[in-house]
């Protein structure tokens, strides 16, 4: 019992001569000297990044007109440019604050074999996301601004990342896809596109008066669509693979034009019809996209 308080006193003791000796000022003034060189490097990195981005939002901003042909191609290049400056800039910014605290960054990440390893089986998404993301801009799959389908998701490009494509859905839901989950794309804005009228017929239907109807119809609303291209293609009566009995008409339309053309055209088709006194089946007709 003794020895144990002998050996507490002597602990004691040598913590407050430790606690004298020790020299605070040159302490607190490591202590501030650190603060105010991260700071000072914080604020270097910001402004450099803010001028940065500034820089080449004005390069690109001459060339990113709407008018302009290819100007989705261009924003596509000019948002991947600035994905690819940020990255790079905060790469930067973390080795600096690393070197400053005294950490051997270099050393560190080649001496220890876990840690490299663990980063770099963490890395493969990364890695593969930036890949796939280089390919697609190389290959020119798609653009900011292209209608798509990519797997399930349908609706419009908003954003190419290093890490991620931004695709918004026609409710205004934005989908955020990894780079490496893109395998194959349909890409709707490429092309001219057929909008496919498909007007529900019975076999009793007096489709022979079919022709004047839609020919009349067209004549009226045709030229109130300049997307369109040529003049509609009447396929005539045609059975879908559901075994729905339809009367086929195709207009070829620019692309993003399709789908409203399809609906237009579709309820004048039904309403003429209508006034003509022919009765088509009580079914609802979808149009097929």
């Amino acid at each position: 019992m003794m020895a144990l308080v002998t050996t507490t006193a002597t602990s004691s003791k040598w913590l407050q001569n430790y606690l004298k000796s020790f020299d605070w000022d040159s302490f607190v003034h490591l202590i501030a000297s650190r603060f105010v060189t991260l700071l000072f490097l914080t604020l270097l990195f910001v402004v450099i990044n803010w001028i940065g981005k500034f820089i080449l939002r004005r390069s690109f901003r001459r060339y990113l007109k709407p008018s302009a042909e290819g100007s989705n191609r261009l924003q596509t290049i000019s948002m991947l440019t600035m994905n690819i400056f940020h990255y790079t800039i905060l790469f930067f910014w973390i080795y600096a604050i690393l070197s400053t605290l005294g950490v051997p960054v270099g050393t560190l990440v080649a001496g220890a074999g876990i840690f490299s390893l663990a980063l770099g089986l963490g890395a493969q998404g990364f890695v593969s996301d930036l890949v796939t993301g280089i390919s697609i801009l190389l290959e020119q799959q798609f653009d900011v601004g292209d209608t798509v389908k990519i797997g399930l998701i349908e609706g419009t490009v908003s954003a190419i990342g290093l890490r991620t494509t931004q695709v918004t859905s026609a409710d205004g839901t934005v989908n955020f896809i990894p780079n490496r989950n893109i395998t194959i794309v349909s890409n709707r804005s490429r092309n001219d596109m057929h909008a496919t009228v498909n007007i529900p017929i019975a076999s009793t239907t007096p489709v022979e008066k079919f022709p004047a109807i839609i020919q009349a119809t067209n004549d009226r609303l045709i030229p109130e669509h300049p997307s369109i291209i040529g003049d509609p293609t009447v396929m005539g009566v045609v059975t879908l693979p559901t075994g729905e009995l339809v009367y086929q008409i195709i207009i070829v339309a620019k692309s993003g034009s399709q789908f409203q053309l399809q609906a237009t055209f579709l309820t004048a088709y039904l309403k003429a019809i209508r006034e003509a006194n022919i009765t088509l089946p009580t079914h609802t007709a979808v149009p097929t996209k």
